[in-house]
């Protein structure tokens, strides 16, 4: 059965803006890869706030040379959205939305994957396995009862949405911050619950004193050094630094603690994982792992230190994977001039 089974050139598990650039760095050696991902083609900017703006230049999003033109300086969630379709277009790329990558073994010559999508699951036959699933599916859990209330969420979606209600915000980092201005300037009643007695060194500069001082004016509440520990249809527990408990009216909640790659699913194949770290094993050069023909790109080679890696450095890790030696060099020459420490 399994040797009629078409094999594919490469499958790559991740349609993001990674797991596209690995797809052109195949098609441009003559392979045709089948990229699948667990959601939408760029997932992980369509969970960005609708009307967010890049952090980043167009130029640094690019990828297979195709020119990123928007219409400001930075653009904007729609316009990477746009701008990534268009290049899966021009590439002919075969993308398989809503399947998702269940497990994978070697059956000798190939790899098996099995994936499951709308209509159940079906197996995949492969040369190589390339893994560039990212970490925005997966949220750091609070762990508290009442998480998953319908009123609760790990993304954030639209300010507007706000508007005359309670909002709680959790988490102190960029997006929790970030999250908690715009909600107030949008009318919320806004609540920002923080596990550290300060905000994350990484905050941006120029979010910083906007936040502090809208905490010292009373325009924004904020329990810092506290913990959640309940969360109701009415309202969010709060355990806080001096060890009482307060109820804080909630008709909405936004758990912004971050995210993490779904170091399950590398178990399961067989990837060994740095106990500590989540670092995986992998070879530098090549970025195959300890499992012969599979790879891995973008963030998820950092383990759980996700911000080491972004849109503009991983995405010349296809060159590292599909390329010679001499491509393999011009990669990091170009993932050393493209790297930003986080905050910059």
């Amino acid at each position: 059965m399994e040797s009629k089974m078409k094999v594919e050139d490469a499958l790559i598990v991740g349609a993001g803006p990674i797991g596209l650039a690995c797809a052109v760095s195949a098609v441009r050696r003559g392979l045709d890869p089948l990229v699948i991902d667990a959601g939408p083609l760029g997932a992980s900017i369509v969970r960005y706030p609708i009307g967010m703006r890049f952090f980043t230049t167009p130029e640094r999003l690019e990828i297979g040379g195709h020119p990123f033109v928007c219409h400001g300086a930075k653009p904007t969630r729609e316009e990477a959205l746009k701008y990534y379709r268009a290049v899966a277009r021009a590439e002919g790329l075969r993308v398989r939305p809503y399947t998702r990558l269940v497990t994978a073994e070697r059956r000798d010559p190939h790899l098996v994957g099995t994936v499951r999508h709308r209509l159940g699951e079906a197996s995949v036959a492969c040369r190589r396995l390339v893994l560039a699933t990212g970490y925005f599916e997966r949220p750091n859990r609070l762990g508290v009862p009442g998480e998953d209330l319908p009123h609760v969420t790990h993304y954030f979606d639209e300010a507007h949405l706000g508007f005359g209600l309670d909002v709680v915000v959790v988490g102190g980092k960029n997006s929790a911050v970030e999250a908690a201005l715009e909600l107030f300037r949008a009318g919320a009643r806004v609540t920002l619950v923080h596990r550290r007695a300060e905000f994350a060194r990484t905050v941006k500069y120029w979010l910083r004193p906007d936040i502090e001082n809208r905490i010292a004016a009373g325009e924004i509440a904020a329990h810092r050094g506290a913990e959640v520990v309940e969360i109701t249809e009415r309202d969010v527990a709060v355990r806080t630094a001096a060890g009482a408990t307060v109820r804080i009216p909630a008709d909405r909640v936004y758990a912004l603690t971050g995210f993490q790659p779904d170091f399950d699913l590398f178990r399961r194949i067989g990837i060994a994982l740095d106990p500590e770290t989540g670092r995986p094993a992998l070879d530098p050069g090549t970025l195959e792992t300890d499992v012969p023909g599979i790879f891995m790109a973008g963030s998820i080679t950092a383990g759980r230190a996700i911000s080491e890696v972004f849109i503009e450095n991983g995405r010349h890790d296809g060159e590292k994977i599909f390329g010679d030696r001499t491509e393999r060099a011009e990669a990091d020459q170009r993932y050393a001039a493209s790297y930003r420490p986080p905050g910059e």
